[in-house]
């Protein structure tokens, strides 16, 4: 029989662990005990933390067009926001709240509808409704991006074009993991589930999240506008909120498979990898589906003139 790894002393639970109640039967089993509490602690208090950046995020979106347009008129003036040039960034919130809405509120029946329609059948679903969602904020956004006050103008400054380019890539090679089954995102192929513990998932288990922050602050420093910064801020938010009622459904219906899978990576980029809970494999990294993306970046980048004519507006610099 193995010795027990801990003793608890006094009151207490697993949840309220304090190092000054436990004593250790031997040094190895001590340090054990330790890293597996705080990597329970740890991805309890993520999902906490992602719930909150949501809130914050949500609430500091609907303020901006409020604060801008106080700073431009002061007075009484500055609550009297519809009507005004500041109206399109509610419209700008509304819309990414109502698709963070749709496309959560979605995800969260797939435990109700995907057994009565069938997994295939519950993706195609979720296109008909979120697709449509999705395209209609994107051009919103193409359209006024400009609007309200300009912040900065940063396209004369040295390198901010390339910086803005790497960045951007770099925030769809984050979005790889979504890359993995082409085939049953677009429900061609029977759709089934996975928890990947490799590549890019051992440095950040929501690598989509982090890939939509950082083509968030790469598009806001690029444009300067106060709607850009309220539609980054909204997306943010979305996607705050998308990465802890994630991690709230997979534990839910896989318990303690996801709890130890959560337990060896982090919401943090690397912070698993430094807190020895994850080991970083380059050569996962080495995958053709990574030619396709930085592929599609391309495409997208020369065209990006076409795709912003399709909607008959350039913007004051037209990027």
């Amino acid at each position: 029989m193995e010795h027990p790894a801990f003793v608890l002393t006094g009151l207490g639970s697993w949840n309220r662990f304090d190092r000054r109640t436990v004593m250790c039967r031997r040094r190895h089993s001590c340090s054990r005990l330790v890293r597996v509490t705080s990597s329970t602690l740890s991805w309890k208090w993520e999902g906490r933390a992602a719930l909150a950046g949501a809130v914050v995020t949500q609430v500091a979106g609907w303020m901006v067009p409020v604060v801008a347009h106080y700073l431009r008129w002061g007075g009484s003036e500055a609550w009297d926001v519809l009507g005004t040039d500041f109206e399109s960034h509610f419209v700008m919130m509304a819309a990414t709240t109502g698709f963070g809405v749709l496309h959560s509120g979605l995800a969260s029946l797939r435990p109700w509808v995907a057994p009565r329609i069938g997994e295939r059948g519950f993706r195609i679903l979720f296109a008909l409704f979120s697709l449509p969602s999705a395209v209609g904020t994107i051009a919103y956004f193409i359209t006024h991006r400009y609007d309200g006050m300009t912040l900065w103008q940063l396209h004369t400054v040295p390198g901010m074009h390339d910086l803005i380019v790497i960045g951007t890539t770099i925030s769809f090679l984050l979005l790889y993991p979504a890359t993995f089954n082409l085939l049953e995102v677009a429900a061609i192929k029977k759709p089934t589930f996975r928890i990947y513990e490799e590549g890019i998932m051992r440095i950040t288990r929501h690598p989509q999240l982090w890939g939509q922050v950082l083509w968030c602050i790469t598009h806001t420093l690029w444009i300067g506008s106060t709607l850009t910064l309220t539609a980054s801020l909204g997306l943010i938010s979305h996607h705050f909120f998308g990465a802890w009622n994630g991690d709230r459904r997979l534990r839910d219906r896989y318990g303690e498979e996801w709890e130890k899978f959560a337990s060896r990576t982090s919401l943090i980029p690397f912070q698993a990898i430094l807190e020895g809970r994850q080991k970083l494999e380059p050569l996962e990294f080495f995958r053709p589906a990574y030619l396709g993306v930085l592929g599609f970046v391309y495409l997208a980048y020369i065209s990006h003139p076409a795709i912003l004519g399709l909607v008959g507006y350039h913007g004051q610099f037209g990027g």
